[in-house]
C-alpha cells in the first residue's frame, strides 16, 4: 500500500426535509450509492464505519441491513462533527496496515419531523437539566447555541471581531449555495439581511447558525492503486490529524480563542507535506459563522485575531483568494455533520462542482468540529497522488 489511500466512491441520499425513511435505511441507501459510484458491489466491502447524529441511530446494524458478510472491520464511531474525518483516517490506516481493503464510512441522521420546526429538532427537555448542569442552565446556558455564542463573545472581546464580519461569512457561503442545486437555502442574502435576522443567542443571528437536515452521506475508502481502476477519479488522502483540546469553560482557559484545529491542522499538513499557502480550497465545519472564522485563524490562513478582517475582505466567496465551503456548507447547503465538508471536498477534487467549481483544486483542506469546540479533525485531499 505504498501508493497511499483514496476516496473512490461518494453516495448522497436526498438531503433536507426528507421523511419516511429511518436513519438506518438512509445509511444503507448512502452506502449502496457510494459503492455504485465507485463501480463496486456490496460484496467488495470488507469494512464499515458508522456514525449517527443526535437521533441515536444508526449503529453497526447497518451491516445487517446491507447484508454484508465476513467484514474485517466494523465499528461505530462518535466524535460528533469531527467523526467523518476520524472515520476516514481510521479507514485509511486500516487499509495501509492490511487490516482491510475497502471501507465504507457513513453518517445518517433524521432529526426533522413533519409539522415541527427545525429548532425543535435539537430541543432539550427541561427535565434533562440536573446537578451542576442545572446550574449553568439556570444562568441561561441551555443550548449549544448559547455556548457557541459565549465562545463568539469571547473572541469579540479579545480581538474586536464584529457581527458584520461574521455576516460576511454567511453572505459568502450563501453565494456558493446559490450555485449548488443540492443546497437547501439558495435565495441570495445581503449583509443587511444578516444583521436584520433575529437573534438566536447574542451575538449570533439566525443567519449565523446552520440549518437542520435529514439524510445520509457515505464514502468508500480504498488503496490508491485499486482506486485508479475504479469508476470515478480517485480523491487521494494526503494527510490527516485530530485535536481534542479539553478546554474547560473557566477563567483563564482558551475556550473560544483557539480550537483543536491548531493541533490537527499542523499534524495533517506535515503528513501531507504542505503549508497553509499551498491550500487551494477549504471545506470548513460551519455549524456557526464563528467556527469558520476561528478555524481560519487556527489553521494559519491568517493571524490570530485577523479572521474577521480576512472574512470581510471577500477572500472566502466566489472569486476570492481562498474559496471556502463551496457547496454552501452547513449554513446554507445541508447539515450532515462532518460529511458536509467532506462530500463537497470530493466533489471539488473530482471537478464535479459545475457552476461552483473552484478554479484550482490541487490541495483541499477539510475540517470537522465536534461538541462545543471539544473535538477536531482535519483531512488534506487532492485529485493527485502524493509525491513520495
Amino acid at each position: 500500500m505504498s501508493d497511499g489511500t483514496a476516496i473512490s466512491g461518494l453516495g448522497m441520499t436526498e438531503l433536507g426535509r426528507v421523511y419516511g425513511r429511518s436513519p438506518r435505511r438512509l445509511a444503507a441507501d448512502a452506502v449502496r450509492l457510494a459503492a455504485a459510484d465507485a463501480g463496486l458491489g456490496l460484496s467488495d466491502l470488507d469494512g464499515l464505519l458508522v456514525s449517527h447524529g443526535l437521533s441515536g441511530s444508526p449503529g453497526i446494524e447497518v451491516a445487517e441491513t446491507l447484508g454484508l458478510r465476513d467484514l474485517r472491520l466494523l465499528s461505530q464511531m462518535n466524535s460528533f462533527g469531527a467523526t467523518a474525518g476520524a472515520m476516514v483516517s481510521y479507514a485509511a490506516m486500516s487499509i495501509l496496515s492490511g487490516a482491510a481493503s475497502t471501507v465504507a464510512c457513513v453518517f445518517a441522521d433524521a432529526p426533522l419531523k413533519p409539522e415541527q420546526s427545525a429548532g425543535s429538532a435539537y430541543h432539550r427537555d427541561a427535565r434533562e437539566w440536573y446537578g451542576f448542569g442545572g446550574m449553568t442552565a439556570a444562568l441561561g446556558l441551555r443550548s449549544v447555541n448559547a455556548f457557541y455564542a459565549l465562545a463568539a463573545q469571547r473572541h469579540m472581546a479579545r480581538h474586536g471581531t464584529t457581527s458584520e464580519q461574521l455576516g460576511a461569512i454567511a453572505v459568502a457561503t450563501r453565494e456558493w449555495a446559490v450555485r449548488n442545486p443540492l443546497a437547501q437555502m439558495r435565495e441570495p442574502i445581503t449583509l443587511a439581511d444578516h444583521q436584520n435576522s433575529r437573534w438566536v443567542a447574542e451575538p449570533l443571528h439566525l443567519l449565523d447558525c446552520c440549518i437542520v437536515s435529514n439524510g445520509a452521506i457515505a464514502v468508500i475508502v480504498t488503496g490508491a492503486d485499486r482506486a485508479r481502476d475504479l469508476a470515478r477519479p480517485p480523491v487521494h488522502l494526503w494527510g490527516w490529524g485530530q485535536g481534542h483540546p479539553g478546554h474547560r469553560k473557566e477563567r483563564g482557559s482558551e475556550f473560544g480563542l483557539t480550537t483543536g484545529a491548531s493541533t490537527s491542522g499542523p499534524v495533517a499538513m506535515k503528513m501531507a507535506g504542505i503549508t497553509p499557502g499551498d491550500v487551494d480550497v477549504c471545506q470548513l465545519y460551519d455549524c456557526y459563522t464563528y467556527t469558520v472564522l476561528v478555524s481560519l485563524e487556527d489553521y494559519g490562513f491568517c493571524a490570530k485575531g485577523e479572521g474577521g478582517p480576512f472574512a470581510a475582505s471577500g477572500a472566502l466567496g466566489p472569486g476570492g483568494a481562498l474559496p471556502t465551503n463551496t457547496g454552501g456548507g452547513q449554513l446554507s447547503g445541508y447539515y450532515m455533520w462532518g460529511m458536509t465538508p467532506l462530500s463537497e471536498a470530493v466533489i471539488q477534487a473530482r471537478g464535479d462542482g459545475g457552476e461552483r467549481q473552484a478554479a484550482r483544486n490541487d490541495v483541499i483542506l477539510v475540517s470537522g468540529n465536534g461538541g462545543i469546540l471539544d473535538h477536531h479533525s482535519t483531512l488534506i485531499v487532492s485529485p493527485h497522488q502524493k509525491e513520495t
